[in-house]
């Protein structure tokens, strides 16, 4: 039974207004009942996610070698609308076109000693939209299968000047929250890693059939998980009815091999349960994707930034991909939090950590509107004095090392989606 949450010992630390308390509250993981979801790379979401992401990163790239820094850019509003296709055993086709739109808001010009230059974001759109698909869907062909398009505007000046900082300080160029906690519990860690291991080298491998679009949605009741896992295979690799349901019951058998070794509590899977062999109606595409055939995406509608979907959790409903990774703490203080998180975390007594940070439109990103540091500690163990200055030291030392986040999300160090 999960207790009342309780404020208790309430303190605004140091210079910085960090709050911390203590949860009287059961860890998620003791719960009657979970559930986790992922939507995997082919996943319309997660391709409108990594889209948005992917020009951010070109943009950054661009601004830097032109200018010499990171310019104003939030290109978090791309949609994917799903096209047409008819997928058969051996082969298969394209019917319409998936379109793709890139959106958002960009520097696209700046005055250099007097003169404008003009910075491409359009053809860049384009490009790195093509670019992405290209090196990670392997049977989605980026010129016949998709048309991508660009609705980028002129990010405002007073945002972009408020980008640019105050007294030398990086500001927040909009008031919002980011959300962290620590540590993954058994099912968090099997949904995460069985997505992974669907999409990874070695099934690509072993089943060729199998393509990127994976949702793995877990649910755990009591000390047993059920796993409803989504798989698209690739018509043209698949010969028959016969072929397929072959490749279904090897990767359902590797999927329960792997999860077996993962995981302590007993596991089923279920693979591509709205299928009817008896009427041959099965999950296969052309291009190893759900948008060929109408399933739309759109940036922030997928993963939430540790690269989840946790409803006994609390989740930011913040976009990160795209977001630029200066100064918009909807991006920024997602990684943050769960730093802090998974570092408190490994405090002695503490079971579980979350972490919230709020901005403030013009505040210096280092500095949030308030942190609020919640924990779930062993037994009747207190709140003391020298784990709240442990909290306290922590948290200090992520918002003073801040800048550094942006050189981790432009190396691709941090999950984001």
């Amino acid at each position: 039974m999960v207790s009342t949450v309780k404020l208790v010992e309430v303190m605004v630390m140091g210079s910085r207004s960090i709050v911390v308390e203590k949860l009287n509250q059961d860890p998620v993981g003791s719960h009657a009942v979970e559930f986790v979801e992922r939507k995997g790379l082919g996943h319309p979401d997660y391709i409108a996610d990594s889209l948005s992401e992917e020009l951010s990163l070109e943009l950054c790239k661009e601004y830097k070698k032109r200018f010499g820094t990171i310019l104003h850019h939030n290109v978090d509003k791309v949609l994917l609308v799903g096209g047409q296709s008819m997928p058969r055993f051996g082969g298969g086709e394209v019917i319409t076109p998936i379109y793709v739109v890139m959106s958002g808001r960009a520097t696209t010009e700046v005055n250099v000693d007097g003169e404008w230059e003009i910075v491409p974001v359009g053809r860049l759109a384009v490009e790195a939209g093509k670019a992405w698909i290209k090196r990670n869907l392997r049977f989605l062909d980026p010129e016949s299968h998709v048309i991508i398009d660009h609705r980028i505007g002129k990010g405002s000046m007073d945002l972009v000047c408020n980008f640019e900082g105050r007294n030398g300080k990086t500001c927040a160029n909009d008031t919002s929250f980011g959300v962290g906690y620590a540590p993954w519990d058994a099912l968090e860690r099997l949904v995460y890693d069985a997505e992974k291991f669907v999409n990874s080298e070695y099934i690509r491998k072993r089943l060729p059939e199998v393509g990127e679009d994976v949702k793995v949605m877990g649910l755990r009741t009591g000390k047993e998980i059920k796993l409803t896992i989504a798989a698209a295979m690739i018509s043209s690799k698949v010969h028959d009815l016969s072929h397929y349901l072959s490749v279904k019951d090897e990767l359902k058998r590797a999927i329960e091999d792997y999860v077996t070794k993962k995981c302590e509590l007993p596991v089923e899977v279920c693979l591509n349960n709205a299928d009817l062999p008896q009427r041959e109606i099965v999950y296969i595409t052309v291009t190893g994707t759900s948008a060929e055939m109408g399933d739309d995406g759109e940036t922030g509608r997928g993963n939430r930034a540790n690269g989840l979907i946790t409803p006994q959790r609390p989740m930011s409903l913040e976009a990160t991909a795209g977001k630029n990774p200066v100064s918009h703490v909807g991006k920024i203080y997602n990684v943050v939090a769960d730093s802090i998180a998974r570092k408190v975390a490994d405090l002695k007594g503490v079971e579980e950590a979350y972490v919230k940070i709020v901005s403030q439109i013009g505040r210096a990103i280092d500095d949030p509107h308030m942190a609020n540091v919640q924990v779930v500690l062993q037994g009747g163990m207190g709140l003391t004095d020298e784990l709240r200055g442990e909290i306290e030291g922590i948290s200090n030392e992520e918002f003073s090392r801040i800048d550094n986040v942006t050189d981790e999300i432009l190396a691709r160090k941090v999950t984001l989606f």
